[in-house]
């Protein structure tokens, strides 16, 4: 057996399903759907999926996906539907009925005691003309020639079939809901995904109590007591809560270097008067790009909201949060 022709065989037929189920959608049922999640959107009605073997684990990843896009969808048990959790569903929900055949015992007893109206009940089957297909309102056909299985039996060209169908329905939603960058990250607050856009770094900064500061007639010994109590890569030159300008330790290093007296003189004197600055609402991640892709990198800076000083953000705070301008949010 050529294992390799097999491996790349599987793909090629799963594809040409996809293109086929593509091939079969019209506009009336894709307007249908988008009545549909209007609907939801408006009542703040639930989005539930059912469906039984490997049609219900795709069920769940569909109403996560929904989820995740910020449509409160659950998986519901047929079975589990019929001893109690029935009474998740609301009167303002849409259902998705997956099945392949069309003709799934448990979904087929579970549809006459749905409080849902016809055309709020969606049938994601393999067969348009099965009992399930005739019940709702909504059918999606995601019929395929054959199963990838050898034996044409197990579930696989039929539920990447309809996987495919439930992200299409998910998109759908998406564009019908206008959900943004920052709408999403509401519902992925962790890893670097949520964080890359939700976190600004006015959650990560340092707060300028605990920045070292000094007024702009501070001699420079001052400024360097301020800067070892307060190690924070950075002094801020301050007056009246505005920032005047910075002073880093290599200033005091060269400063010195040109003038041994340096230390008794006002650190106005030495410090960058035009220092580069970044706003509380940046985004973590933006503020990390814009620390390292410099020709010369920095490690610290004042963080600053009309002329006052509000705090310093680090690279090493940002790193430690689990930034990386390697890793693709």
């Amino acid at each position: 057996m050529d294992h390799l022709a097999l491996f790349k065989n599987v793909l090629t037929l799963e594809a040409r399903s996809l293109e086929a189920a593509e091939k079969r959608i019209t506009a009336p049922t894709v307007t249908q759907c988008v009545r549909l999640f209007e609907w939801l959107t408006q009542t703040g009605g639930n989005l539930v999926v059912t469906g039984v073997g490997k049609s219900g684990h795709v069920a769940t990843k569909i109403a996560a996906t929904f989820s995740s896009l910020g449509l409160p969808s659950f998986f519901l048990h047929p079975t589990e539907a019929m001893h109690g959790d029935l009474g998740r569903v609301t009167k303002s929900d849409v259902m998705l009925l997956l099945s392949k055949s069309g003709t799934t015992e448990e979904l087929l007893e579970l549809l006459p005691y749905l409080q849902l109206p016809r055309e709020r009940l969606i049938a994601l089957v393999g067969n348009v003309h099965s009992p399930i297909a005739q019940a709702c309102g909504v059918v999606l056909d995601c019929s395929v020639e054959k199963e990838a299985c050898l034996n044409d039996l197990a579930p696989t060209t039929s539920t990447t079939v309809t996987l495919a169908m439930g992200d299409a329905l998910a998109v759908l939603f998406e564009s019908v809901k206008g959900v943004s960058k920052e709408q999403f990250a509401l519902n992925h607050p962790a890893g670097l995904l949520g964080k890359s856009l939700s976190l600004t770094i006015d959650k990560l900064m340092v707060p300028p109590e605990q920045c070292a500061r000094v007024a702009p007639g501070a001699l420079l010994q001052e400024a360097l007591l301020a800067m070892t109590k307060f190690p924070v890569g950075l002094l801020a030159i301050v007056e009246g809560g505005k920032l005047m300008g910075i002073l880093v330790e290599g200033d005091i290093r060269r400063a010195l270097m040109k003038d041994p007296q340096a230390l008794s003189k006002d650190v106005a004197n030495f410090m960058n008067p035009k220092p580069l600055t970044i706003a509380p609402g940046v985004l973590a991640y933006e503020a990390l790009k814009q620390m390292e892709n410099r020709e010369r990198p920095v490690s610290v800076l004042p963080v600053v909201d009309n002329g006052e000083l509000r705090g310093v953000v680090r690279l090493h705070d940002l790193l430690q949060a689990g930034f990386s301008t390697t890793k693709k949010p």
